[in-house]
């Protein structure tokens, strides 16, 4: 199966924190069988929605793993006071956003944390079971690390218990219960333990987190370890080739420790090749359909080089993870309709502009058809609106 050629899907959801907050989330999967699923931790101050994570959420997932990131409470769209966070309640995020996978999809086997948050899942991962997989970007190999973005008012802060800083041109309260709780962590201590295989990545000229950091996270880590150089990315990896060049990376590295969890195609009922040989009449299909195994109905359409999804929404007991069969055939009629009309307006060099077939599915009852050839029980009814754009006399149009 070619992962990075399928079809992706991508759905805001919600789950509770630990402390009972709703916390926001986006999560981006392959419209078939996952090969495995990734939770995404953010950096300090940063949302679910930075270019970074969704970046490498959305490569992730046309490579075939599934993909959660979340906003941290406080932060994004969650609830919750970002002021009565702290290092240890984004780890408890993390476990929470862990649970909720588990429990509504599939367990997540890989962590994969951007500055901060990389320390976060470092942290974290002890506490979720069945991690195969950690990579880190950018993190800091202390979570104190990121104290220095504050240091002109720590003195304050430890004065009047808090106070206001500017944080990515943003005002945000800092706590003293937050520098206190960032010093109780000894980060080096959890990775030495850590028996996972990890990936470092880190560029080399990153101003926010110096370099140094990487090199800490892994000279503590044990084998299987390895690192990764960025080099020229920035901190926040702001450039699309370099946020899509270590999905890549990612995504390979990752598969070595997942493998085992890549699903087999599925052929209808299983039938041997001279049966479909048989069903097919001559020659192999032109359009192939069988299940994903993911959920109730999903199907993997398959049309020469190109594969689809198509699922029922949730309302009828699927999952949503494509268009449903119906919308599958109101794409086809919509399709041909355009590219007929297309093809006759260049024949004919008219001034055709653009071409949009609006369309529509219904069942009513045969009675209210005029020209049905039944009056009995209900029949399907499609409508077709089409707009074409340009300089046309009302013969044309005709």
């Amino acid at each position: 199966m070619d992962t990075a050629d399928m079809n992706i899907e991508s759905r805001k959801v919600t789950f509770p924190s630990a402390a009972g907050d709703e916390l926001a989330a986006r999560f981006d999967r392959p419209t078939g069988q996952a090969r495995a699923i990734a939770l995404f931790a953010h950096c300090f101050t940063c949302s679910k929605d930075i270019y970074a994570a969704s970046r490498i959420a959305e490569a992730l997932a046309a490579r075939g793993i599934g993909v959660l990131r979340f906003d941290f409470t406080g932060l994004g769209s969650s609830e919750g006071e970002f002021s009565n966070t702290n290092f240890s309640s984004n780890i408890d995020d993390l476990v929470a956003a862990a649970g909720y996978l588990r429990d509504t999809f599939e367990a997540p086997q890989i962590l994969i944390g951007h500055s901060l948050g990389g320390a976060a899942v470092l942290a974290a991962a002890p506490r979720i079971e069945g991690i195969r997989a950690i990579a880190t970007i950018g993190a800091p190999s202390d979570p104190g690390h990121v104290s220095h973005l504050f240091t002109s008012h720590l003195s304050e802060i430890e004065a009047r218990g808090e106070a206001e800083v500017q944080l990515a041109g943003r005002p945000f309260t800092i706590k003293k219960q937050f520098i206190e709780d960032i010093g109780e962590h000894n980060l080096e201590a959890v990775i030495t333990k850590m028996k996972t295989p990890l990936l470092v990545c880190h560029s080399p000229r990153d101003e926010t987190v110096g370099i140094d950091n990487a090199a800490k996270i892994y000279a503590a880590a044990k084998h299987p370890k390895s690192f990764l150089s960025l080099d020229d990315a920035d901190h926040l990896l702001s450039r699309k080739a370099d946020a899509v060049y270590l999905a890549e990376v990612l995504a390979a590295w990752a598969g070595r420790y997942v493998a085992d969890a890549e699903p087999e195609e599925l052929a209808p009922e299983e039938l041997a090749p001279e049966e479909l040989a048989e069903v097919a009449g001559e020659g192999e299909f032109a359009v192939t359909v069988s299940e994903t195994g993911a959920g109730r109905f999903a199907q993997r359409i398959t049309a020469g080089r190109h594969v689809l999804g198509a699922d029922e929404p949730a309302a009828y007991g699927g999952d949503d993870t494509g268009p449903t069969p119906y919308d599958l055939l109101l794409a086809g009629l919509g399709a041909c309709t355009a590219m007929t009309l297309r093809m006759y307006s260049a024949r004919k060099q008219w001034p055709v502009g653009a071409i949009t077939v609006g369309l529509d599915h219904q069942k009513i009852h045969a009675a209210d058809c005029e020209s049905c050839e039944t009056q009995n029980g209900k029949i399907d009814r499609i409508d077709r609106v089409v707009h074409i754009a340009g300089d046309l006399t009302p013969e044309m149009r005709a």
